[in-house]
């Protein structure tokens, strides 16, 4: 995928102190698209996956002990994004005596036979200290929190508003069969 702009011969060349290998770009290519997010997912056993960020973050899920399920990570990236926000402009003033937040919905089957979650909610649960930075902080957390929810929320506003998930299928590459193994999976 290539973005609509490309790098001059000066940007390519120029390396900012501040660059990671991943925004490296060869000369004469198109520069990475800076909205573009991505992760790489790789199953690991029977039900259990790792995602892994271009930063080499990992986060391991799936079904079974101990491991958050797809729609719990859902849940948590809806929490974890309001809260990001919520905690970016509160702790400017105070830290919190509390901060935590229940993400809840269920899980239904829709007129058409298909799985999805409805009835999403977030409840926040957060306190400062008596003092004067704690009580600003207090006072900015409504605001925020709608903030969050009306505008900044890259997840929750993108569940809302509901976008196409697409999808392509990649040719495989041939591996080789180990004896005694079936050739083919029903």
């Amino acid at each position: 995928m290539t973005s609509a702009a490309s790098a001059s011969p000066a940007a390519a060349s120029a390396s900012p102190a501040s660059a990671s290998p991943a925004d490296s770009v060869a000369p004469g290519t198109a520069a990475p698209d800076p909205a573009r997010r991505a992760i790489e997912l790789r199953r690991l056993a029977t039900g259990r996956f790792v995602a892994r960020n271009a930063a080499g973050a990992e986060l391991e899920f799936g079904h079974g002990d101990q491991l958050l399920s797809p729609v719990e990570l859902l849940l948590a990236a809806i929490a974890g994004c309001s809260s990001m926000d919520v905690d970016a402009v509160t702790s400017r003033s105070a830290e919190p005596t509390e901060f935590r937040v229940e993400a809840t919905g269920r899980k239904v089957v829709d007129a058409a036979g298909g799985n999805r979650m409805e009835d999403l909610h977030l409840s926040f649960h957060l306190a400062f200290g008596d003092d004067e930075g704690g009580r600003k902080a207090a006072q900015l957390v409504e605001r925020v929190v709608a903030l969050s929810h009306d505008k900044l929320c890259t997840v929750s506003r993108t569940v809302e508003a509901g976008t196409p998930v697409g999808y392509d299928i990649a040719p495989a590459a041939a591996q080789p069969v180990e004896a005694g193994e079936p050739d083919d999976v029903a």
